[in-house]
């Protein structure tokens, strides 16, 4: 019985640990994995002209997802927010209005995160070129 006691204590220090790391007062690991997305693709355009993709989506495991679900909107808005003051630090250009979508997925494992990123679908990488010939 104590070996069980002793392997349940275990676990739920790590569940109390990935908590306060992931639903703390900064989601820290979230927000650098979304900066390090960002900064990935970076699109140099033209002189001093720096475009990034303006959609991401962050995938959550189920119990972290619902965690967070209570919050509601207040934690897209606030990793929004953290990524908008990091492209500002950069000199980034959005190809578009900044969003950051926060959804659950089975193919997340229990305690992990995915972050991608795009541009919205009429926006590509021509038009990046044209916009930096025209701001001259």
């Amino acid at each position: 019985m104590s070996a069980l006691s002793a392997l349940e204590d275990a676990l739920e220090n790590r569940w109390e640990a990935l908590r306060t790391r992931l639903f703390g007062r900064e989601p820290v690991e979230l927000v650098d994995a979304l900066r390090r997305e960002c900064d990935s693709h970076a699109v140099v355009c033209g002189a001093g002209r720096v475009m990034v993709p303006n959609a991401y989506d962050v995938e959550l495991a189920g119990p972290v997802h619902e965690e967070l679900a209570r919050h509601g909107s207040r934690v897209g808005q606030a990793l929004t927010d953290r990524l908008a003051r990091h492209a500002a630090r950069h000199g980034y250009e959005w190809a578009g209005p900044l969003a950051v979508h926060v959804r659950h997925s089975a193919e997340v494992p229990n305690g992990r995160y995915r972050v991608a990123s795009t541009v919205m679908p009429h926006v590509s990488a021509d038009a990046f070129q044209r916009a930096g010939r025209q701001s001259r």
